[in-house]
């Protein structure tokens, strides 16, 4: 296959700048952004509430970061190679006083580009992401199509265990009323208490155990959150051989070590 040179220039400058925004990131600052609209209330409003210090990353998680930004310019340079037009990358968009910035449109249409997990791949691939949108993605491009005047945007995905591609155009019914939820979201970090919890906790194991569920275990404000749990002695955390497990209900003590 014959690559132009100047795609092939393109793309290193695009990889260069990558590898550059990762070098010097920006410093996040508190407040509604496009890109967490669709975070559940409760764990938006302690976003909001929180005054400590962002806690520092780590250096695995830094690189993973590095590797996703890379992966999607990969992505963008075989949507180019393709003969498809790529445009207002990283547009600054405003819905009801809510910024964002969109990845990118292609042939004129909003698209968000992801790397993914095998396991969170398959929500794309197999267009189930409106049944568990854990990250607001949904609502992030519902929020980017409102500010350009499209609908027929979606998310182009690279799982970045196999390689596999696919694009995902979800539909009218799965994107969320953006405005609406701006208003409701708005609404709830107003407020002086927390919203209701975002998830009920699971079963773990047959003696009565309960744990909070997987998108819980990622939030960071899960042991505040869960004061209350264990009849407020909050959460106790297992060391599992798969992990971590949170449990706000101890019946019977898992025999595991305990962090």
């Amino acid at each position: 296959m014959q690559i132009s040179p100047e795609l092939v220039d393109d793309f290193g400058e695009s990889m260069k700048d990558a590898l550059l925004h990762w070098a010097t990131p920006r410093t996040q600052t508190k407040g509604l952004r496009m890109s967490n609209i669709g975070k559940p209330s409760r764990q938006l409003w302690y976003d909001m509430k929180n005054n400590s210090s962002s806690s520092t990353v780590d250096s695995a998680t830094q690189i993973k970061f590095l590797y996703g930004h890379l992966l999607e310019e990969l992505l963008l340079f075989f949507v180019r190679m393709a003969g498809h037009n790529v445009s207002d990358e990283q547009k600054e968009v405003v819905v009801d006083g809510i910024k964002g910035h969109m990845d990118c449109k292609i042939n004129g249409e909003v698209v968000d580009v992801k790397t993914a997990s095998g396991f969170a791949f398959k929500k794309f691939s197999q267009g189930t992401l409106g049944e568990q949108d854990d990250f607001g993605y949904l609502s992030q491009l519902a929020g980017y199509e409102e500010a350009e005047g499209t609908d027929a945007g979606g998310f182009l995905v690279i799982n970045k265990e196999s390689g596999e591609l696919c694009f995902y155009r979800p539909d009218d019914m799965d994107k969320p009323d953006i405005k609406h939820r701006i208003k409701q979201i708005k609404s709830s970090i107003k407020l002086a208490t927390p919203p209701e919890k975002c998830y009920t906790p699971l079963p773990e194991g047959a003696k009565g155990n309960e744990k909070l569920p997987r998108p819980c275990t990622y939030c960071p404000h899960k042991f505040e959150c869960h004061a209350d749990a264990n009849d407020g002695d909050g959460l106790r955390v297992f060391k599992y051989a798969s992990g971590p497990v949170y449990l706000t209900k101890v019946v019977s003590k898992p025999r595991v070590e305990e962090l």
